[in-house]
């Protein structure tokens, strides 16, 4: 079964393709079908915004749609970037993260977390959410794995950037909220 994954974001593309590898299912981003319109992410919250992506790309092809929105959450920082993650990398996380470090330098507090969640649009236009939280703390850059802010996310003392693939899956907020969507898809049929 193909989903048409509502990001152009290739490394999201390859995680998640690598998440379903020994599955029937596999996504095609919205690059493969060269849409190139502007999703305005305008909600208040990761589900909102999931599922405004989900509900357009849906509306165009009304073929299966996933989509997910994720964000760092820094507890000192109010939460920030949260929903604004990728606005606030404005397209360069190292300066992002940085940004973020500098800000944190004082704060003995540097719980985080990283949260996902998932809309899926079915071939009947039913709308099924799922999400996760992983909990961890930020800490210096490092590793050269993962993408975003992967490298100042720790989990257990390790960076998400210093783990492979394989074993950032079996833990990260995108891996679990995945594995809840792929139970739904054994359960569905």
């Amino acid at each position: 079964m193909k989903i048409i994954l509502a990001s152009h974001n290739q490394n999201k593309l390859r995680e998640i393709n690598d998440l379903f590898k020994n599955t029937d299912i596999s996504f095609i981003s919205l690059k493969d079908l060269n849409y190139n319109e502007e999703i305005i992410e305008n909600g208040n919250s990761f589900e909102e915004n999931a599922y405004i992506k989900a509900k357009t790309v849906y509306d165009k092809y009304h073929l299966p749609v996933l989509s997910d929105d994720s964000g760092l959450e820094v507890e000192a920082l109010n939460n920030e970037p949260g929903i604004y993650s990728s606005r606030y990398a404005d397209g360069n996380y190292q300066d992002a993260m940085n940004r973020i470090l500098k800000r944190l330098e004082n704060i003995e507090n540097k719980t985080a977390d990283f949260n996902c969640t998932i809309c899926y649009i079915d071939e009947d236009g039913m709308k099924h959410i799922f999400n996760h939280k992983c909990f961890g703390t930020i800490g210096p850059i490092s590793g050269k794995s993962g993408f975003g802010y992967d490298p100042i996310f720790y989990y257990q003392g390790k960076s998400f950037a210093n783990m492979d693939l394989n074993e950032k899956n079996q833990i990260s907020h995108r891996g679990i909220a995945f594995k809840k969507f792929f139970e739904f898809m054994k359960n569905k049929k």
